[in-house]
């Protein structure tokens, strides 16, 4: 039957590892199966939330999902990864096949524009800004932590005319009864693989942040119109979630 309204979920959960089992669960029992006209794999077939809000209480309890043993199935990111995926939040580097990365944008965010000179089109960088993350640390240093403007931009205008934009958009920030917390916005997650290893570096960077604030480590709430799982990935799933029949697969739909 072909839903009139959008169905927003909310899932409460205690560390990453719940956070990411509950998703699994509870997007093949209400995620909306789509065809992708445009984007990443593009042709294939996307299981996904209509909306859904992710409140993590404890996410420095168990960072990485725990696959129990006995299950064919391999882990979808590891602490090395992670380690590895911070260097990359935390530092401006690209290669110069990349139109951007997170951490670029973070740290050393910088516009490409387009010119003609003697007859042939060049690409120049401009600057446009600061470190983001050390400015918010030296914000809530120097103001205190009655403001809601400590927040860091990943997206710019720009991006729309990009042939994969990314997906993470923002990392809003509050420090409220002793900690430092993060709310972030997705467009699009891959929840099989991006999502842990995202939401790992995202919380050795906001650790690294509270550090330096001189508060605690806080809560991760992020939220996503674009929480899904590849076609792919769609059965190793229901391996870990010991589901057999989940209603968004046997109602297969374009």
């Amino acid at each position: 039957m072909e839903r009139e309204f959008l169905e927003p979920v909310f899932i409460e959960a205690f560390d990453l590892d719940d956070a990411w089992f509950q998703c699994l669960s509870r997007i093949l029992d209400s995620g909306h199966i789509y065809t992708i006209t445009r984007g990443s794999y593009e042709g294939q077939k996307r299981l996904e939330f209509d909306f859904v809000t992710i409140r993590v209480k404890k996410p420095a309890h168990q960072i990485i999902p725990i696959i129990p043993e006995g299950m064919s199935i391999p882990a979808p990111t590891d602490m090395d990864y992670i380690q590895g995926y911070l260097s990359y939040l935390m530092t401006g580097t690209k290669t110069e096949t990349e139109d951007y990365t997170y951490g670029e944008r973070l740290v050393e965010p910088r516009v490409r524009i387009k010119e003609n000179k003697d007859g042939k089109e060049m690409v120049r960088e401009m600057p446009i800004g600061g470190n983001q993350i050390e400015a918010v640390i030296d914000m809530y240093r120097k103001k205190g932590f009655g403001t809601n403007q400590a927040i860091m931009e990943i997206g710019m205008p720009s991006d729309i005319n990009l042939d994969d934009p990314p997906c993470l958009r923002l990392i809003d920030t509050r420090v409220r009864y002793g900690k430092l917390h993060f709310i972030l916005y997705f467009r699009s997650w891959d929840l099989w693989g991006g999502f842990p290893s995202n939401l790992g570096g995202l919380e050795l960077v906001k650790q690294y942040m509270a550090e330096e604030i001189g508060v605690k480590d806080g809560e991760i709430i992020a939220v996503s119109k674009g929480l899904h799982l590849y076609d792919y990935s769609w059965e190793l799933a229901k391996m870990r979630t010991n589901k057999s029949s989940p209603r968004a697969l046997v109602n297969l739909s374009t």
